[in-house]
């Protein structure tokens, strides 16, 4: 069954081939598209719990015995975030059809999509970390398309930022590959945890870490690497974007919660304070940005920040129970975002615009969206007993538990604020005076809801079923805590 790991790379990188050639043909586009993105649901889900079942999957690339091959590998977390990522990418190819415009579908963005999905999914799942590399680039190629799909002056604009950002970051990626292996003489991620306990010198690889914080921080925008972000994320459509904030910056997190547990892991005192630090910066100016703006679409945005602080703060703690709170939240993150940034989206298409200033009384004539909204907002603050309670007080417990009291209270107050800024959004755009009347409206919500309340469902689940859900969370915690689970799987007897 070691297949089975191939699968959620695979199927949307034979979809995305396929789709080129119908790029003509929209229907039949949106057919092929959407039938691939449910066998990659189910596909990974299956693998969800083929590992809890049976343990890590790894599947040797060639019949290559790692580490001279190389290797996929699907432990508990990255099968979980694989899962995460097929839903949330299906929610957003649904959003599509009605909000993309028939411009842009028919220069191949389905394919692009598809290829995105590829690169996330191969990042999440690869054993090597130049291949990792590999997936990243994948990944951004990707994305530099769908950001600049329309041809609009933003994004035109945005997409000059945020592709020489990422040049610089990839750059960097290749030069602290090259140093490690350098160093140690391999790129297998867990023959390199084997190697590095063997170097004996602590304060090269320690270097070698935080060049690798710098590469990873970049991508997945913590301080003070964050600049890129607002205007970069804002530029493209609303399905697009949500695509960006509920994957992108998660796989710059997950490389760091990767690395910094099964390669650099000699030096914790340092390295995880200096993280924890960072979280904590990194936490402030996502709450400040977020309770600043009056564009919704920055709001959210903001608050990919903040989000990314808080699950860097379990990784600070490191303990077991901070660490599942940390991977627990990434999955609702992922969630939360991509529903919260197709709720603005349509919020846009009826008013015409992202200026919260300029909207109002929405909840007149369209109160599902507002309380679908309103349930978003708090399961996004951490209002109990939905998704982000969850992740948030195992995180908290976990840096109780390490005496990171100063982390933790920061995280419980950024909750206060994140909540302020989302309900700043509900009581400015639905409540109050009606703005425009039901015949003023500047577009339709049909066939924009329903991906909304997808993801919205699958959030109060994870929240109200998390006892049912916590043993998958721990397990993945509990593995990349133990790095010798890892090892073994991979290495074998070797």
């Amino acid at each position: 069954m070691n297949n089975l790991v191939i699968l959620p790379v695979l199927i949307p990188l034979l979809t995305g081939i396929i789709l080129i050639f119908f790029s003509k043909y929209v229907p039949l586009q949106r057919i092929i598209s959407t039938i691939a993105s449910l066998l990659t649901v189910f596909a990974s889900g299956y693998l969800v719990q083929y590992v809890f079942n049976n343990g890590i999957q790894v599947l040797q690339i060639g019949s290559w015995q790692a580490p001279f091959g190389i290797v996929l590998v699907a432990d508990m977390l990255s099968a979980l975030l694989v899962f995460t990522t097929s839903i949330v990418s299906l929610a957003c190819l649904l959003y599509s059809f009605k909000a993309i415009g028939a411009a842009r579908e028919k220069f191949y963005y389905y394919s692009v999509v598809q290829f995105l999905i590829v690169g996330v999914a191969g990042a999440f799942l690869t054993g090597d970390i130049f291949n990792l590399f590999v997936f990243f680039e994948v990944m951004l190629m990707s994305s530099y398309v769908l950001i600049v799909l329309g041809g609009t002056k933003i994004q035109l604009r945005e997409s000059i930022k945020y592709i020489l950002v990422n040049i610089v970051s990839s750059a960097l990626f290749v030069v602290a590959v090259a140093y490690l292996y350098a160093v140690t003489g391999t790129l297998n991620m867990a023959d390199l945890s084997v190697r590095i306990s063997e170097v004996g010198d602590e304060g090269i690889i320690t270097v070698i870490s935080i060049l690798f914080l710098i590469v990873f921080g970049m991508k997945g925008a913590i301080f003070p690497l964050f600049f890129w972000l607002p205007g970069s994320y804002q530029a493209p459509p609303t399905p697009v974007t949500a695509l960006f904030g509920a994957l992108l910056t998660k796989v710059g997190v997950y490389s760091i919660i990767r690395v910094f547990t099964l390669i650099f892991n000699q030096d914790v005192a340092f390295t995880h304070q200096f993280i924890g630090v960072l979280a904590g910066l990194t936490i402030i100016i996502g709450v400040i940005g977020a309770v600043s703006y009056w564009d919704v679409k920055k709001i959210i945005i903001y608050n990919i920040m903040t989000a990314v602080g808080v699950i860097l703060a379990g990784l600070a703690a490191f303990s077991t129970t901070a660490l599942a709170g940390s991977i627990f939240y990434i999955v609702h993150d992922m969630i939360i975002k991509g529903a919260l940034f197709l709720l603005v989206g349509v919020m846009i298409v009826i008013t015409g615009t992202s200026n919260l200033r300029q909207m109002g009384g929405l909840i007149k004539h369209h109160p599902f969206l507002g309380w679908m909204f309103f349930v978003a907002a708090i399961a996004l603050a951490g209002i109990p007993p939905l998704s982000g309670f969850v992740g948030k007080l195992l995180i908290v417990t976990g840096g109780f538990e390490s005496e990171d009291y100063w982390l933790s209270g920061l995280v419980l107050l950024s909750s206060l604020l994140v909540l302020y800024s989302v309900f700043k959004i509900f009581m400015n755009g639905f409540w109050g005076e009606t703005k425009l009347q039901k015949s003023e409206e500047k577009g339709s919500t049909k066939g924009l809801l329903f991906p909304c309340a997808l993801l919205l469902v699958l959030s109060i689940v994870l929240g109200v079923g998390a006892d049912w859900f916590y043993p998958y969370f721990y397990l993945a915690a509990e593995t990349i805590m133990n790095p010798s689970i890892y090892i073994q799987a991979v290495l074998g007897g070797i």
